[in-house]
């Protein structure tokens, strides 16, 4: 069945009509009403008379004049007429009148012209919102034609009248309730708090603002954020604002720093039950800040927080669309007290500064610990000085490879061990650059000892597997030490891997114990991982492996047979191929305080290990070689095992 056009179009404005008045019921906080002025090319007027109250706004137009009549104001009473600029080639004007009641702010679009009716004066509590829809006058020629609010049509006919009618509601708790439904209601509160044209306090039910107007020759200011209701004083977050905050390029610019006691404006990040309820936002008008010269400080008022976790400053990050979340970057974290903690940031934008606990990281015993691994490391020392002049001496002007390896393995033991014993004297000295240096150092002590371990490995299976070995020496000093400086000189390009190290007791968390070593950052933890656990690993399969095929290959010697050869053989071995160091990955369950005590005085007496295992072999080897010169049932291969076990 064909449909006339006529009904069609009246449908059309009927569902038009219709979906206008369900915009009406959807209680819209900020008043937008549009339309078509047709008018005479005569000269035009803007002509206004508004009161305070709630009654009705009327928007009627004729031939020369717009009129803007009502009363839906808080505090602004005016009437006047303003001129419009006449064209003589047009006979209608596009319109807008805009209400934001919350600001208690009007304005009348015409041709793209803004006319402020009524300026802003700070947020409102009472107002008139929820215009809906009331008496309409048809016009003749001149009138406004196709009317619509927020872009649903009410009328396509030239009408003369519009009026509409509000309620009283409290603005300031509808706008919080519309804010926590945002996913950046944060934002919303600080835009509009700098829209409200106030400086000082700004009251608002989810959040206490204070606007400041930094002018030229702006020095720096110290505040202390205004007091929600019922919160006690001294609890209150305070903030400096630094000097270089000001532009140097605008006479004046306004900063906005807000209290928050809620977290349902900050949504879309990990919902953390440790985050501490008090949130500051800081942001300065039109501008986003980042890599302050001078930082930013918040200082948090808080209750002592328990003793197996501490406080840890975060921003709220809005940087990549749709994605909002805490993150550490750009703010440092400062303990006054038990009772407070500053921080101090390098960023500004529409973040919020605030305090984060988490459980803090703790080593047992760490004291004893620390004890027990020094004066090991200081015996491994002197062991170290000890063998490597042994292993000179007596191997002088002899081209052998089993004391190449070992020498380098000393040397390696030596280094560690001496960094290790520096390590927290650098820490205390307080400079950066000092700290970077010994870090790194220790850093490649400990992979050149690890790669070291792999080099006895590697000579170990040339003896079992190949009997006369021709490996140029180059080959071992590129591994033991050239593979662990080309990794450290990659992290060190990298950056942000190395410095002061902060490891906490679990007896007296507030005792810190301070070391040059790699830092606690994503990409140190990345790096050791990959670097630390992965060569550890590598080490220690391989040493095993090893250890099995050489135990394998000389358990039917005789002298085996002598129970205290066979423990000197198995547990020197163990030590060369560095399988002791398998003790770390031990580190759980109910012998996990034992496993770590073995591990440190274990691995801190290394070199000990070493120099009193060649000590103990050497006087061995000299009782036996009359009987292995006279003897003729080993073979070549045994005899080599022989030599390298006495080596």
């Amino acid at each position: 069945m064909k449909q006339n056009p006529k009904t069609v179009r009246m449908w059309m404005i009927i569902c038009l009509l219709f979906s206008s008045g369900l915009a009406a019921l959807e209680n819209d906080r900020d008043f937008k009403m549009c339309g078509i002025w047709r008018h005479g090319n005569t000269s035009r007027n803007l002509k206004y008379d508004l009161n305070m109250g709630c009654e009705k706004i009327e928007i009627s137009a004729n031939e020369s004049t717009l009129s803007i009549r009502g009363s839906i104001t808080a505090k602004c009473a005016r009437s006047s007429s303003i001129h419009l600029d006449s064209n003589a080639l047009q006979n209608q004007s596009n319109f807008c009148v805009f209400w934001e009641p919350l600001l208690d702010l009007l304005i009348v679009e015409v041709n793209g012209k803004n006319h402020i009716l009524c300026e802003p004066k700070g947020l409102q509590g009472s107002c008139c919102t929820d215009l809906s829809q009331g008496y309409q006058k048809k016009g003749g020629p001149y009138g406004i034609m196709n009317g619509n609010i927020h872009g649903d049509i009410i009328s396509e006919d030239v009408v003369e009248i519009y009026t509409f009618e509000g309620d009283s509601i409290n603005c300031k708790e509808k706008f919080c309730d519309e804010a926590s439904q945002k996913s950046r209601g944060a934002n919303m509160i600080e835009e509009v708090v700098m829209k409200s044209n106030t400086t000082g306090h700004v009251d608002l039910p989810c959040a206490q603002s204070t606007v400041i107007e930094m002018e030229e020759g702006f020095t720096g200011l110290n505040l202390t954020l205004p007091a929600p209701p019922f919160e006690a004083p001294n609890m209150i977050p305070s903030v400096y604002l630094p000097s270089c905050l000001k532009s140097t390029t605008k006479i004046k610019s306004k900063v906005v720093c807000t209290y928050y006691k809620t977290e349902k404006l900050f949504k879309g990040g990990p919902s953390d039950p440790t985050l501490l309820d008090v949130i500051v936002g800081l942001s300065v008008e039109n501008e986003i800040i980042k890599n302050l010269s001078e930082p930013v400080k918040i200082r948090f008022h808080h209750d002592p927080l328990p003793a197996n976790c501490s406080g840890r400053c975060v921003s709220w990050d809005t940087r990549k669309d749709n994605e909002v979340n805490w993150r550490y970057e750009g703010c440092n974290t400062f303990k006054i007290n038990e009772r407070e903690t500053e921080c101090r940031c390098d960023h500004l934008t529409y973040f919020a500064i605030l305090v984060q606990v988490k459980q803090r990281d703790t080593v047992r015993h760490l004291e004893a610990l620390t004890f027990i691994t020094a004066v090991g490391c200081a015996v491994s020392l002197v062991s170290c000085l000890v063998l490597f002049y042994w292993l000179c001496k007596l191997r002088k002007g002899k081209k052998n490879q089993t004391s190449l390896v070992h020498r380098g393995l000393v040397v390696a033991i030596f280094i560690l061990c001496l960094f290790f014993i520096l390590t927290g004297t650098m820490a205390n000295v307080g400079n950066k650059t000092v700290c970077v240096i010994t870090g790194t150092l220790l850093h490649y002590s400990l992979l050149s000892t690890l790669c070291w371990m792999a080099m006895e490995v590697f000579h170990a299976f040339l003896l079992v597997r190949k009997v006369f070995s021709s490996t140029p020496p180059w080959v071992f000093y590129l591994g033991g030490f050239g593979l662990p400086a080309l990794l450290v000189v990659i992290l060190l390009s990298i950056g942000d891997i190395y410095g002061e190290r902060k490891i906490v007791p679990s007896e007296n968390i507030t005792a810190h114990y301070r070391m040059c070593w790699m830092l606690d950052s994503a990409n140190s933890l990345l790096a050791h991982y990959i670097i630390n656990v992965g060569l550890l690993a590598v080490v220690l399969s391989s040493g095993a492996v090893m250890l099995f095929l050489v135990v394998k290959e000389i358990r039917n010697r005789p002298d085996w047979k002598k129970i205290d050869v066979a423990f000197l053989s198995i547990w020197g071995l163990t030590c060369l191929f560095g399988t002791t160091w398998g003790l770390g990955f031990l580190d759980f369950g109910p012998l996990s305080e034992a496993t770590l005590f073995l591990f440190c005085i274990i691995n801190s007496l290394q070199g000990f290990f070493l120099m009193l295992r060649y000590y103990a072999l050497e006087r061995i080897k000299k009782k036996d070689d009359s009987s292995l010169e006279g003897s003729s049932s080993g073979s070549s291969k045994q005899h080599m095992l022989h030599t390298h076990e006495n080596s």
